[in-house]
């Protein structure tokens, strides 16, 4: 039996959120918080901190990017298949500003074969800022290893 059929779809993307998390040194250096994961769908946290603001005095978009980008790879890769971005659409819809707590929730909105589609919401205060449409394609791979016994120790 494999844990993909022995773990709940939730308790699946946990173990999945984790694995990835002890590799993802770009998340944790920009101070990322992982706030909520199942399966297809990632809820992230980020503090616009003094390096995160541009000339205008307003959070840069690159690292609104950023924090969506990262909510989609979790929710993206909470199946045990390994996928990667193909393709995002960003839109910008309000600023955001130093010291604002970012909250972006990824959710799943279609999985077939190795491609997948998720929409990303990012919020201030539960105010949206930005929306995101990222399509994913597996690449092979899993993040959590089977939980079938080794036949040679049965």
């Amino acid at each position: 039996m494999n844990l993909k059929t022995t773990l709940s779809p939730d308790d699946l993307a946990r173990a999945c959120a984790e694995a990835m998390w002890k590799e993802d040194d770009a998340s944790q250096g920009l101070g990322m918080e992982l706030l909520e994961i199942k399966a297809g769908k990632a809820v992230l946290a980020m503090k616009i901190l003094p390096h995160m603001v541009n000339g205008h005095g307003i959070a840069h978009g690159g690292f609104i990017f950023t924090l969506a980008d990262s909510a989609f790879a979790f929710a993206c890769n909470s199946h045990n298949e390994r996928a990667v971005a193909a393709q995002c659409n960003i839109s910008f819809i309000l600023p955001g500003k130093l010291g604002d707590l970012l909250v972006a929730t990824a959710r799943e909105i279609s999985r077939t074969g190795r491609s997948g589609i998720y929409d990303v919401s990012v919020t201030v205060d539960q105010t949206a800022i930005a929306e995101l449409r990222g399509h994913s394609r597996t690449i092979g791979g899993a993040w959590v290893r089977s939980a079938e016994p080794d036949a040679k120790t049965e």
